[in-house]
């Protein structure tokens, strides 16, 4: 259960006295009953707090739901934790004084330097390299480590055993990330500094709870848990000061009790009802969508407009075709594969032709990939002796070895049509299947987590330079602001702003005397120096322009260089997130390689876009800000608001444009009558890879 300020939080019993029939408000994710709405109003607002902390992962600065999905998110990954780690990590954690940003680098450190019983991975055989199992790990006379290995299948049964030294074992990175390792120890152990596993778990794979002996002095067992002695000795101290300050509490209650004789009952009660009457709070929003009621005080909401549906391609389709083209789009130089639009991939993957350069292209980078990985999809082609290169002509040869691999039974009753030359004839959803499956192969290579993980320390550096640089450009601010502070606190007038003199006319000497006498002085002084003057104000105003001119530069160049940090954090694309869900539950996504603004129902089986500026407009006056989820959303699009509207705005054109010479084409003779592939609308068939040239 997630934690309140890292302390557990216990959830309301039902009423006892509850009717069958009698209406009441549950909290959806708790399962709390409330009979009362402000109670449970009051109720929400605390699970809607980011005060919350997720018990597996350690997370903080959650809702209470957040870190509910957090939880069971860490709870499903700690459960597929590779079961021959698990005895080996958990005697490296047990009474382990190493805080977790120093034990998951040790564990992990001495996991890959040596090998277990139970690990599967690779191995040399005939020349060739196999699928083995460690099943019992030898050491020969000269401390060399040797083992015997079962040799495996495709389908996971042995096929032999062998003994082979560490040299012909093929090492890979470890089957789990950080996190997964931070999640499997907060999850298996009940305190840390030390760390101490669960009993069960210690019974089980036989680790000692017996603690090491120079721990024994600083530790001890309390209520069947280890705490430090120190804390010890501060719970037995608050312990006693509490029984003396309840003893010393209960006869002054006694006292107060005589004092009032018959009342203390009456006073009692008219306090519970005035705080009973105090309680009643305004709702304070925002709330959960759902609750939000029409008040008075509301804006005018514009209606929102009905997103446009035109796909050529089934709804429930459209989330496969926008996840392998942003796929596509996003790691195009690791895949070797040219960019295409989101219009030109949906017409191709519409079009009847078997052998259409962009298709046969995207099929071929994703299969490249993989077998450049050298992993099982490449030991099914060493198999079946195929070459490692996939061409124009052998290109669904490796597509069904591909769908014979992942054995999806909806999938491979379509390999003979793609044998017979045929993949064309395919429905548009089998294919953006089939599509989705290699994306999500090659998302499990090491080629694309070591991009990821580069794409992640870029934008680290990236953002660390833009923090730097706005930091640096605060303390100059605040370093031109603070003499002008300083002078107008103090009174003192600058130079620059002061022409008055010693014996200037502001000065009264000799009955005023002295001021007709500074008046002629002045002037006389003002006429001789008349030509400098002038010449000194030409320069200083030369001077003050040039300044402007420098400092107009430098902000220009500031905003420039703010600019071209967000670009380049932009292309290093770690992952697409939603900008947000609306009342209804219906998310709202936007790629910046189309300009278009997504809509995508709850269950994902139906999808629709918003193409102009007055659209998006209508929709963000259309959100409450009251509720929690168009709160969010609508805060998202005002962020994101100009360039947002800078691409739909892009997009018209180029549809304007497109439309204007697709009319020119129509009203020409047909006589003269232009190829098809110079029809914009056929743009797709003029596809060409032209990263092609850089496969190694």
């Amino acid at each position: 259960m997630p934690l309140l300020k890292r302390k557990p939080f216990s959830l309301l019993e039902p009423p006892n006295d509850l009717e069958l029939c009698e209406p009441v408000f549950q909290v959806r994710f708790t399962k709390e009953i409330f009979r009362d709405y402000r109670e449970y109003l009051k109720r929400i607002n605390l699970y809607r707090q980011r005060v919350w902390t997720c018990k597996v992962t350690g997370k903080t600065n959650l809702t209470y739901e957040e870190a509910l999905v957090s939880e069971r998110r860490a709870a499903e990954k700690v459960q597929m934790f590779p079961e021959e780690f698990v005895e080996p990590v958990l005697r490296t954690v047990q009474y382990s004084m190493l805080p977790l940003s120093d034990l998951i680098p040790k564990i992990k450190t001495d996991l890959q330097g040596r090998l277990v019983e139970g690990v599967q991975l690779q191995g040399k055989k005939d020349g060739y390299v196999h699928p083995c199992k460690i099943m019992k790990v030898l050491e020969d006379e000269a401390n060399k480590s040797r083992y015997e290995v079962a040799w495996l299948t495709n389908d996971g049964k042995t096929d032999g055993t062998a003994v082979i030294g560490e040299e012909d074992l093929i090492r890979k990175k470890l089957p789990f990330g950080r996190q997964v390792l931070k999640s499997f120890i907060r999850e298996s152990t009940c305190r840390s500094l030390p760390w101490v596993i669960h009993n069960n778990l210690a019974s089980n794979y036989g680790i000692p709870t017996d603690p090491p002996e120079e721990l024994k002095s600083k530790i001890s067992f309390l209520n069947g848990c280890v705490i430090s002695n120190k804390k010890r000795k501060q719970i037995e101290e608050s312990q006693e000061g509490n029984d003396a300050k309840h003893k010393q509490d209960k006869l002054e209650k006694g006292k107060c009790d005589d004092s009032l004789g018959g009342h203390n009952d009456l006073r009692n009660g008219g306090y519970l009802y005035q705080s009973h009457i105090g309680g009643d709070e305004a709702i304070k929003y925002p709330i959960d969508d759902q609750l939000v009621l029409p008040g008075a005080d509301d804006p005018v909401f514009t209606d929102r407009p009905p997103p446009s549906r035109d796909f050529s391609i089934p709804l429930d389709s459209v989330g496969n075709l926008l996840m392998v083209w942003d796929f596509c789009s996003s790691f195009g130089r690791l895949l070797c594969l040219w960019p295409f639009s989101l219009e030109d991939f949906e017409k191709a993957i519409c079009h009847k032709d078997s052998n259409l350069a962009l298709v046969v292209e995207t099929h071929a980078a994703l299969l490249r990939l993989l077998i450049k990985e050298q992993g099982e999809y490449f030991l099914v082609l060493q198999k079946k002796k195929r070459k490692p290169k996939v061409t124009l002509i052998t290109w669904t040869e490796y597509l069904c070895d591909f769908i014979e691999m992942i054995g999806i039974s909806d999938l491979t009753t379509q390999i003979p049509t793609i044998k017979r030359g045929h993949y064309g004839l395919l429905d548009p959803p089998i294919k953006l299947r089939i599509l989705k499956e290699l994306v999500h192969q090659v998302l499990t290579t090491d080629l694309v987590r070591e991009k990821l993980d580069e794409y992640l320390e870029q934008r680290q550096a990236l953002a660390a330079s833009k923090r730097g640089e706005a930091v640096e450009g605060k303390k100059k601010r605040e370093a031109k602001e603070r003499p002008k502070a300083v002078s107008e606190d103090s009174g003192v007038v600058p130079e620059h702003s002061s022409n008055i003199t010693e014996d200037g006319p502001g000065v009264r000497r000799n009955n005023d005397h002295g001021m007709e006498n500074g008046n002629c002085i002045e002037k006389m002084s003002s006429d001789q120096s008349h030509p400098l003057q002038k010449s000194e104000s030409g320069d200083q105003s030369g001077k003050v322009q040039e300044k402007s001119k420098k400092l107009e530069e430098l902000e220009r160049s500031k905003e420039e260089r703010k600019e071209f940090l967000e670009r380049e954090m932009e292309k290093r694309v770690i992952r697409c997130n939603p900008l947000g869900k609306d009342r209804d539950y219906n998310r709202y996504w936007f790629f910046r390689r189309d300009g278009r603004v997504f809509v995508e129902s709850p269950d994902s089986k139906r999808w629709g876009y918003y193409t102009s500026k007055e659209e998006l407009d209508m929709l963000i006056g259309s959100l409450n800000l009251k509720g929690e989820r168009e709160r969010t959303l609508k805060r998202q699009l005002e962020k994101f608001y100009a360039r947002i509207c800078k691409e739909l705005q892009k997009r018209s054109k180029e549809v304007a444009q497109r439309i204007a010479l697709e009319e020119g084409l129509v009203r020409r003779s047909s006589r003269i009558r232009a190829p098809p592939k110079d029809n914009p609308g056929l743009a797709f068939l003029k596809y060409s890879n032209k990263w092609k040239a850089l496969m190694c």
